[in-house]
């Protein structure tokens, strides 16, 4: 039975975190360094543990409201003007999951300032009200610290800064609660840890929180929305690819087992290309060659994240190989033939349907008559499986009902999502 499979939590957790981040070295774990750190605030506040996996997961993905990594850029640099954009972005992408629901409050709050909430009347000892200022606290931090500055080196500095957020920005006792472990340096050691991704795996609240298989397959479909709400171009992508791989999948065969499988890779098959920039995703023509070999790189980022994630091995190749092709000639591995697996073949097979039937910036979807004869040649000259081309072709009246469906719906969510804006 599927749900007699579990996954860490934590472990699935930290490396979404980290993918997040891979769009540019100076902002790389980001999110990972800010979740220590609040971690560590809360930790000398003595909060509950209920409240501290709150607030881990908050500190986990409280950027997930800012897809494009231009913004993220402005917003670790202090250069972004609507502050408050992302973080109502990120409060309705974690109302929309069961999991991350309870913190999605301290997401949308966690660049208020202290001042704000004095005005209004609330007091720190509020949930919300601690435990986003603790979270703004933890951010300021970790974006002062500069990569390129030895760690201990800049100390002194980032105390006086954050010394001057007193009383105005943050409340006094979470400054005070900052002022206790700034004197260690095994704190900033920490921070400034390569190796930071296993402190909190093996040592953070969440460390021994399982899940079953189904709750991950609900997870990756979220996780998916942080993937393809970049671009109206990939607003429905991974929806479209895991859906066309699980009905081909129940049509070949599988069981639901591998089904469930299935959808989780195919969610989460392009998490990779959270590493690329969005001038790439949009350009409105062909990828010269220099592009195109930065593309190249995003599915090995999707190995090598789903990799790192015990039990995922099968999803990872199922998820990562989609590029690959039987005669050797895809990317970046060049596999052949003797190297993909059922899953593997299924996932290349609905992601090259899907891409050949959905808008890009530079053509319109294609004719589903079109589709098929490229997809009949790809099988014919050996790049894909001809046995699931057939099956997809054979059911497509049903599959495609299924894709539309779920993409209907996946689109209502992305403009949802995109009308969100700081005037809310």
């Amino acid at each position: 039975m599927v749900r007699d499979i579990f996954i860490n939590l934590n472990n699935f957790f930290l490396s979404v975190s980290d993918a997040i981040d891979l769009s540019n070295p100076t902002i790389s774990s980001h999110q990972l360094r800010t979740t220590y750190i609040a971690w560590q605030l809360a930790k000398e506040a003595l909060l509950p543990l209920e409240t501290m996996k709150r607030l881990y997961v908050a500190a986990l993905f409280h950027d997930i409201g800012a897809l494009d990594p231009r913004e993220k850029r402005r917003l670790h640099a202090f250069e972004e003007e609507d502050i408050t954009a992302h973080c109502l972005k990120g409060e309705k992408l974690f109302e929309s999951i069961w999991l991350l629901k309870p913190a999605a409050k301290i997401v949308r709050y966690h660049h208020r300032p202290w001042r704000i909430w004095k005005k209004e009347g609330r007091v720190l000892t509020e949930q919300e009200v601690l435990e986003s200022q603790i979270l703004y606290l933890a951010d300021y931090v970790e974006r002062l610290l500069r990569r390129d500055v030895y760690v201990l080196h800049q100390i002194g500095e980032v105390v006086e800064r954050v010394k001057a957020l007193s009383g105005e920005e943050i409340h006094p006792e979470v400054i005070d609660l900052f002022m206790t472990l700034a004197p260690r340096e095994s704190f900033w050691l920490d921070i400034d840890n390569p190796r930071i991704y296993s402190i909190l795996l093996h040592y953070g609240p969440l460390e021994k929180v399982n899940v079953d298989l189904d709750s991950v397959a609900r997870l990756a479909t979220f996780f998916s929305k942080i993937i393809d709400f970049r671009s109206r171009f990939t607003a429905t992508h991974s929806t479209g690819v895991s859906s066309a791989a699980i009905m081909i999948a129940r049509y070949f065969g599988l069981t639901e087992r591998e089904v469930t499988l299935m959808h989780i890779a195919g969610s989460l098959h392009d998490l990779g290309k959270l590493a690329i920039p969005n001038y790439i995703l949009e350009k409105p023509g062909p990828l010269n060659r220099e592009e195109f070999n930065f593309l190249k790189q995003h599915v090995y980022h999707t190995y090598m994240i789903l990799n790192s994630i015990d039990g995922f091995d099968q999803i990872a190749e199922w998820a990562a190989f989609h590029h690959e092709r039987l005669d050797g000639s895809g990317y970046p591995f060049r596999l052949g033939a003797g190297d993909l697996s059922v899953g593997a073949r299924i996932m290349a097979v609905a992601d090259v349907f899907t891409a050949l039937t959905e808008d890009r910036p530079y053509r319109e979807a294609l004719p589903i008559g079109e589709v098929r004869s490229i997809m009949e040649r790809m099988a014919q000259s050996g790049a894909i499986d001809g046995v699931f081309v057939e099956i997809l072709f054979d059911h497509y009246q049903e599959i495609s009902a299924y894709i539309e469906e779920r993409k209907a719906r996946s689109l209502r969510n992305f403009e949802e999502y995109q009308g969100i804006s700081s005037s809310k």
